[in-house]
């Protein structure tokens, strides 16, 4: 059981996520809090592996929040969700130590895969954001350059389902697969190319023409 908790200040809004959060069996609500503050203190008692976190909030942002957990809580896993597309706070979140930024407007489905993401310890940027890492960054592409073994078909068609932000289990319906063989695959395709968040995987896909 993946233990979540919230920290928004807008009640409309942490309505929503408590509700989405029931609906899924494998995850627990262990707490709700309404600033900055209360989720510092909260995740010091209800000891949440998945903090999902507004960015802003009128005692303490979201980015404050997380620069202070980090150190103390290095396992944690820090889920902006804002409604602001903005550049500069992407990077700074992450910069900070979060593991994902999500756009409140975004999809039920979206953010369930973002927490999945974040649970695995990979990096999860909303695709409406994604765009701003893939062209600003400039880390050698050591692993693409090394000429890595080739993907097979099945692994080709689960690599183009992660990039779009498919969770194992939709990767598995689509596919008609169980999810301990999605999980495979994607371990597989991973190794193979040396890669491992989904920043990574997208950037791959994108330069070997196999998304758009």
């Amino acid at each position: 059981m993946i233990k979540v908790l919230i920290a928004d200040d807008h009640a409309i809004v942490r309505t929503g996520l408590r509700a989405l959060l029931k609906s899924e069996p494998d995850l627990e609500l262990v707490g709700e809090a309404t600033g900055g503050y209360e989720a510092i203190e909260l995740v010091g008692k209800r000891h949440p592996d998945i903090l999902i976190l507004d960015l802003s909030m009128p005692d303490l942002d979201g980015i404050a929040v997380t620069r202070q957990l980090k150190p103390e809580y290095p396992d944690l896993r820090i889920l902006i969700l804002t409604v602001h597309e903005d550049e500069a706070m992407l990077r700074e979140a992450i910069k900070a130590g979060a593991f994902g930024y999500v756009l409140k407007r975004a999809a039920e489905a979206e953010l369930i895969s973002a927490i999945e993401t974040v649970r695995r310890g990979d990096l999860y940027v909303d695709p409406a954001m994604l765009r701003v890492l893939l062209v600003e960054s400039t880390e050698p592409k050591t692993a693409q350059s090394a000429s890595p073994e080739p993907l097979t078909p099945r692994e080709t068609e689960v690599l183009k389902l992660i990039v779009q932000g498919y969770t194992n289990r939709q990767i598995g319906e689509t596919l008609i697969l169980s999810v301990r063989t999605v999980e495979g695959h994607r371990a597989n395709l991973q190794e193979k190319l040396g890669l491992h968040t989904r920043v990574e995987l997208v950037r791959y896909a994108r330069d070997h023409g196999l998304i758009g």
